[in-house]
């Protein structure tokens, strides 16, 4: 199989579906020094930590939703339609592509049916900027580090 560095995104987020955000926030920040990045809102907090690698997005899980712990893996994509095209030719599916509040995505799912999203969430000129927060190395990393 062929890769094509140009168009493999890498998983910028990993969403969880939950009934309570603030719970399992709390749960996040408390063991693994996660901390929040800007623009929460009711239904969604996003966790970092300060390598400003993957980060954790809690999304308030649907009333309807049997579980409380399901979740997506989502791909940073600059141009969501054009992937979406590209991707739709080669085969995969997708949904419809959705703008909310100036993010684009589209969702989809992975042969075992689990759900995976592109979206431009977090992306500024196609780059990752998570870290752009200018988060504070946690003290213990910053410790080992000067003793190395």
């Amino acid at each position: 199989m062929k890769n094509n560095s140009a168009t493999a995104p890498r998983i910028t987020r990993v969403i969880l579906y939950v009934k309570t955000i603030p719970k399992v926030a709390e749960f996040y920040q408390q063991f693994f020094s996660m901390r929040p990045l800007p623009g929460a809102t009711a239904d969604w907090l996003e966790l970092t930590d300060s390598t400003g690698g993957c980060s954790v997005a809690l999304h308030k899980a649907s009333i309807t939703q049997k579980s409380g712990a399901a979740m997506k893996l989502v791909f940073g994509v600059a141009d969501v339609r054009t992937f979406k095209n590209i991707k739709e030719g080669q085969g995969m599916k997708f949904g419809i592509v959705h703008e909310v509040d100036g993010v684009v995505f589209a969702n989809a799912k992975d042969p075992a049916g689990n759900s995976i999203q592109i979206s431009t969430r977090g992306l500024v000129d196609g780059r990752q900027t998570t870290n752009r927060f200018d988060i504070a190395p946690r003290p213990s990393l910053q410790s080992k580090r000067d003793a190395t």
